[in-house]
């Protein structure tokens, strides 16, 4: 049985993955400060962590050792950045950068980046003995072009170029490292807005199906083509046959359109 591991997967994308990886046959391992009180299939072993405490996170990557002693995939989706966007009745998020709260950083760098990076590093000592893996970063376009605010942008464009780096570095092992960006994802926040009438969900894209495209992923053949490079979701679906929940194909986002 293939193993993965997806980080953050309490809520979100992070949840949305590991309900697709679970549907696709791998063994998930889950963690999240709230991944005890996640709606996830009973057949995920759900791990708490906090991964700004590198501890917890080396007690993770050790429990997995102990009862597999391998993993095929990890998905990087820990992130804070969502975290408090909302302060005294303010909408802090797009404030610019000399008016931003510190734990915006934090969130976004050191529990987004750090905590992938200190996975990374983990899950590579393991997929670098048996010479094959994924690790799969979750990126977006705000790497790209301004999406809200800057610590924002520079989380998403160290997420890609960490990527291109760990690639380099994982090639001659036979292990991917792979950004990958999600279109407009159905999200709990998400959906709340798109019933306030903020958001066209029209062109959204369920959480499972990044899951399933990373399963799809993960299976191609010609995986290692597509090391150290971005990768979007539903044009990855579209070429590899991958639907959403629904049945449908959604248009991939570009960067005019994101």
């Amino acid at each position: 049985m293939r193993i993965a591991l997806v980080t953050g997967a309490s809520r979100g994308v992070g949840r949305g993955v590991a309900i697709g990886l679970a549907e696709a046959g791998f063994r998930v391992y889950a963690t999240g400060r709230g991944i005890l009180a996640a709606d996830l299939p009973g057949s995920v072993v759900r791990i708490r962590c906090d991964h700004l405490r590198d501890a917890e996170t080396g007690a993770v990557f050790a429990r997995i050792r102990g009862e597999t002693d391998s993993l095929d995939v990890l998905v990087n989706a820990a992130w804070g950045g969502y975290a408090r966007m909302v302060e005294d009745g303010r909408f802090t998020w797009q404030l610019p950068f000399w008016e931003q709260p510190a734990h915006r950083w934090t969130g976004m760098l050191d529990a987004g980046v750090r905590a992938a990076f200190v996975c990374s590093a983990l899950a590579a000592g393991m997929m670098v003995r048996r010479r094959r893996g994924l690790i799969v970063n979750i990126g977006y376009w705000a790497a790209r072009k301004y999406m809200g605010n800057v610590i924002y942008g520079v989380a998403k464009a160290a997420t890609d170029k960490m990527t291109a780096d760990m690639a380099h570095e994982l090639r001659p092992h036979g292990v991917a490292a792979v950004s990958l960006y999600p279109g407009l994802v159905r999200t709990e926040a998400v959906i709340a807005a798109g019933k306030e009438g903020w958001l066209d969900l029209s062109n959204s894209e369920s959480p499972e199906f990044i899951g399933r495209v990373v399963a799809a992923l993960a299976q191609d053949p010609g995986l290692m083509a597509r090391t150290g490079k971005v990768a979007i979701a539903a044009e990855v679906a579209a070429e590899l046959g991958v639907r959403d929940v629904d049945g449908r194909q959604p248009a991939p986002l570009t960067l005019e359109t994101a």
